[in-house]
């Protein structure tokens, strides 16, 4: 079933033996080889996704604590510079829209509602 050559007994030779146990091993050191390459590989993507997902965190974490100041900013920048009396107003309009949501809620939806259909009627 084999191809090696046989001696008329019907049994490899030991120089026959040794031919094959010497190809043996290298087509297992060469599977060795193979799979330890492969090792390597999945090791080296799995720290590269790793690396990878550490910057992605703090590179998001950098880009928060930016948006963050600048809002601060921003919203320092118009209380700054709005008057008094608008301020007080706005503060009046806040309180009522906290005291009535449900109304607002409504009035918001309907509005939403008004522009998509509105939008759907140009788009014809």
């Amino acid at each position: 079933m084999t191809n090696d050559p046989r001696t008329n007994m019907g049994s490899p030779t030991p120089e026959e033996l040794r031919e094959q146990v010497e190809r043996s091993r290298d087509e297992l050191g060469q599977t060795v080889d193979a799979l330890a390459g492969k090792a390597g590989i999945t090791a080296q993507a799995t720290e590269k996704t790793a690396v990878a997902k550490e910057r992605a965190a703090e590179k998001t974490a950098a880009v928060v604590d930016q948006i963050s100041v600048t809002a601060h900013r921003a919203a320092q920048l118009v209380k700054d510079t709005t008057p008094d009396p608008v301020l007080h107003k706005a503060g009046q309009v806040a309180s009522v829209a906290r005291a009535n949501r449900k109304p607002l809620l409504v009035a918001g939806a309907a509005l939403v509602a008004f522009q998509l259909v509105r939008r759907s009627r140009v788009g014809r």
